[in-house]
């Protein structure tokens, strides 16, 4: 049906005769006379994210302008609105009378409309692929495997924790999340900034029901309880917001995404995280192919591709199709300019079930990869589980990724994903099942910190010695992508050896070298030899 989208209002009468009650999506032609205006922009979007616009150079246009609420009353006295899109610039109604469709074709700001689910839906609970699925595999090293292995807890030893980070979760529902002990940090400090449930519209705010795989997804980012699990951004704030509709598989679902995506951004939200995914559908007159997969022809796709646009980092799931006929990557997984997502296991190998890229019009997808077999989360009663699914791998990245962004706040976002591309372990050699391959957080942050040369991936090996001048103590940091011994010699100007140690480095690792008990050597030039098997480096350090 997407071809509705194409045709003038003029088809209308022809096309009412076969229609049928059911959720419609009404496409205005424009925004004229709206009370609102780009002239004020504290009308329609929060302070936080017209802050962010300033930090990135990006305008207020036309297009972050609400829905003309006059439009909106117009269409409201014929059918009952629940959501509106002003990126898309429509409204989603519910049609219990199709015949009044004939209505649309003599309303002059009305451009199409367009049949996007039924009233309702058969409950089919396991029907929903994206969604991963849970074990009763008890493990008590929680959350230890799928940070460390994104050396997510470098960024943490640092201080970065995503705090003052704001992350939009869009997905099914959060069952017994204001419940579990394990979230208590959110809730007791105040980190819960928004609930909202798009599937019923009207501005709910009910989340915490219908299904528990937010909860689980949360899990990954929000946790904070010692010696149980710490996720992956445990100081962030978080919206938590329902698009997916648990009852049934249909493209209403990818403009209730868009909704919330909407949301996101007018709340001020630096990450939208993402676990859904969308192929084909209960109608199979809905369904994509492949072709569709090109970033552009889905309303959930344009509308991720528009968050970028708009400042935000968007982090989706790549899918869990790999081994099904359908195997290819889904929607909003092929948008431009976000992390999609694919998984891998403990042994960084990829899962059988993740979906394949790249997208139809090639690029490369999934963009980056992580846990995502026997990953760490917790279900509606605060049991710990292990999870299988990309749906899981894509918030331990989205988590990190708030991390990194708030230890270079002022940076754009397109850069903090370009930093997070280019740490990845196969960035010169990407394919099709993990992208770029496995991120490393702290390679990361040294490309954003300038202690690497950005554009040199062939090595990945840098030297960060600190702090220099030195008083009692020098550090370090020499990151290697290969297995390599390593030696250290402090020395004066004349070659007196002062200091000499030697070490094994780890690979794909940030590994931090340290000479204490420094007091005694005398104010003055130094140098400092390291050696490896591949190469041999100097630095001048002065002790002051």
């Amino acid at each position: 049906m997407k071809w509705f989208l194409f045709f003038t209002f003029i088809i209308f009468s022809i096309l009412s005769f076969a229609q049928k009650p059911g959720i419609y999506w009404i496409q205005f032609t424009d925004k004229n006379n709206s009370p609102y205006s780009i002239s004020s922009p504290s009308q329609f979007l929060s302070q936080r994210a017209l802050d962010r616009r300033v930090r990135q150079n990006i305008p207020v246009v036309t297009q972050d302008v609400p829905v003309n609420p006059s439009y909106v009353d117009s269409i409201n006295h014929i059918f009952p609105v629940f959501n509106s899109l002003k990126w898309q610039n429509g409204v989603l109604v519910n049609v219990t009378d199709s015949t009044l469709l004939a209505e649309l074709s003599g309303i002059s700001f009305v451009d199409t409309y367009k049949y996007v689910r039924p009233l309702f839906i058969k409950s089919n609970p396991g029907s929903k692929e994206q969604l991963g699925t849970l074990s009763d595999v008890y493990n008590y090293a929680w959350g230890a495997d799928q940070i460390t292995m994104l050396h997510g807890n470098e960024l943490h030893n640092l201080g970065f924790k995503g705090d003052s980070m704001l992350i939009a979760i869009l997905d099914a529902g959060f069952t017994g999340a204001n419940n579990i002990n394990i979230f208590d940090s959110i809730f007791q400090n105040n980190r819960l900034i928004s609930t909202r449930n798009f599937v019923i519209g009207n501005n709910n705010t009910t989340v915490f029901q219908g299904s528990s795989h937010g909860t689980s997804v949360l899990s990954t980012m929000g946790s904070l309880k010692i010696d149980t699990m710490v996720g992956t951004a445990p100081h962030a704030s978080f919206s938590l917001n329902v698009s997916e509709d648990n009852a049934g598989e249909y493209i209403f679902e990818e403009y209730t995404w868009a909704c919330a995506a909407e949301y996101a951004d007018s709340l001020g939200a630096d990450i939208i995280s993402s676990s859904l995914g969308y192929t084909t559908f209960d109608d199979p007159t809905m369904n994509h192919t492949y072709a569709e997969m090109d970033g552009h022809t889905s309303v959930a796709s344009r509308a991720a591709t528009i968050a970028t646009r708009k400042g935000m980092i968007v982090v989706v799931s790549a899918g869990n199709s790999g081994s099904q006929p359908w195997h290819h990557i889904g929607i909003p997984a092929d948008a431009d300019s976000i992390l999609t997502v694919g998984a891998v296991d403990v042994q960084k190998q990829p899962a059988t079930f993740t979906s394949v890229g790249p997208s139809a019009d090639g690029r490369i997808k999934p963009d980056v990869a992580a846990m995502g077999v026997g990953t760490s989360v917790v279900n509606s009663s605060g049991n710990m589980f292990q999870g299988n699914g990309t749906s899981f791998a894509c918030p331990i990245i989205a988590g990190m990724t708030a991390c990194l962004w708030q230890a270079h706040k002022n940076t754009g976002n397109m850069e903090i994903i370009q930093a997070i591309r280019k740490s990845s372990d196969r960035f010169t050699n990407p394919d099709t099942l993990t992208g770029y391959g496995i991120p490393n957080f702290a390679y990361a942050n040294n490309i954003l910190s300038g202690n690497v040369d950005s554009e040199d991936y062939s090595n990945k090996q840098f030297i960060n010695v600190f702090p220099n001048p030195f008083t009692d103590q020098l550090s370090i940091q020499f990151y290697n992508v290969n297995l390599n011994d390593i030696s250290f010699e402090l020395s004066d100007i004349v070659g007196r050896i002062l200091y000499k140690n030697t070490g094994t480095l780890s690979p794909h690792s940030l590994n931090t070298i340290e000479f204490n008990n420094l007091q005694d050597v005398s104010n003055g030039i130094y140098i400092l030899k390291i050696s490896t098997s591949l190469n041999e480096y100097k630095r001048l350090v002065v002790k002051k």
